[in-house]
């Protein structure tokens, strides 16, 4: 069943209400109301996210936005992909009963002024390579809690920092919402899912599993009894340093070991810790992580 669209906050909240009632009234109890944001051009690691949602949730809610607030000038915002159609139907194979689309003015009215910071986590990373990325994700995501009011959020662990950011942002203002990370979803060759990955050139693409693989080798050596932070990220910086026609195919902007709460590098590793990445393939900016353990 195709889920209902609404593109205003007022029409949202409506249906809203008529779901969250008509489905108290057949379960006899409040229902547990699930909710996964997304910024569209939506594929499978989307669709694990909604299928697990799907299996815990009495009410099912995603959002189509894509946030200005997020992007720096000069970032992708208008080259990022927009494929509502597509998104829909995904959505419907997954249950979903709802979709808010805003257009950017109704999520951002004239005068709109307030911003979300987590001073900490936010500085690091991503958000020390994109100054004032992660107030625009925070302030979107709180915006989106207040109007779905979800019992459980369900975000990726691709971005990593993104999920602690939400997970802290939650924990301090003592929102109802638990916030799930789930699985990174990856290609049979490793790469990470992405809407993102749509930009890769194909020679550029069949290159990009190596960010991957760089990391699978650093948990490697440590399993074999690597211990030192230093000497791992120097393992997969060289994976990540073979050149072509003389010029690095890959700009790395962060390879790091960090502790996966605080998010603060570790100088010996230990098994939990996070290996963070991010680099430059041609024009598009990638990222993963992978866990240090088994």
């Amino acid at each position: 069943m195709t889920p209902e669209l609404a593109r205003s906050i007022s029409q949202f909240r409506g249906l809203r209400r008529e779901i969250v009632l008509g489905r108290s009234a057949g379960l006899g109890r409040r229902p547990r109301i699930g909710f996964v944001p997304t910024m569209g051009a939506l594929h499978e690691g989307h669709a694990s996210l909604l299928a697990q949602m799907r299996e815990d949730c009495d009410v099912r809610i995603a959002s189509i936005f894509v946030n200005p607030l997020q992007f720096a000038a000069g970032e992708d915002l208008d080259r990022y992909p927009r494929t509502l159609e597509a998104d829909l139907e995904l959505c419907a194979a997954q249950g979903v009963e709802l979709v808010l689309a805003p257009e950017p003015a109704e999520m951002y009215p004239a005068g709109f002024q307030t911003r979300v910071q987590l001073p900490g986590l936010a500085q690091r990373w991503c958000g020390a390579s994109r100054p004032g990325h992660f107030d625009g994700v925070a302030t979107v995501v709180l915006k989106l809690f207040e109007l779905v009011q979800p019992d459980l959020a369900y975000l990726g662990r691709k971005d990593y920092q993104q999920l602690r950011i939400i997970q802290q942002m939650a924990a301090d203002l003592s929102l109802q919402t638990e916030v799930i990370g789930c699985p990174i979803v990856r290609e049979a060759d490793g790469l990470a899912l992405s809407s993102r990955n749509s930009y890769l050139s194909e020679d550029e693409r069949a290159a990009a599993p190596q960010l991957s693989r760089a990391l699978e080798e650093m948990r490697a050596h440590f399993l074999s009894g690597e211990k030192d932070s230093a000497r791992l990220i120097a393992d997969g910086l060289h994976k990540l340093s073979w050149t072509e026609g003389g010029n690095p195919r890959w700009q790395v902007d962060y390879l790091a070991i960090v502790d996966p709460l605080s998010l603060e590098p570790v100088a010996t590793a230990s098994e939990g810790d996070v290996l963070l990445a991010a680099a430059w393939l041609g024009r598009t900016r990638l990222i993963d992580n992978m866990e240090l353990g088994a």
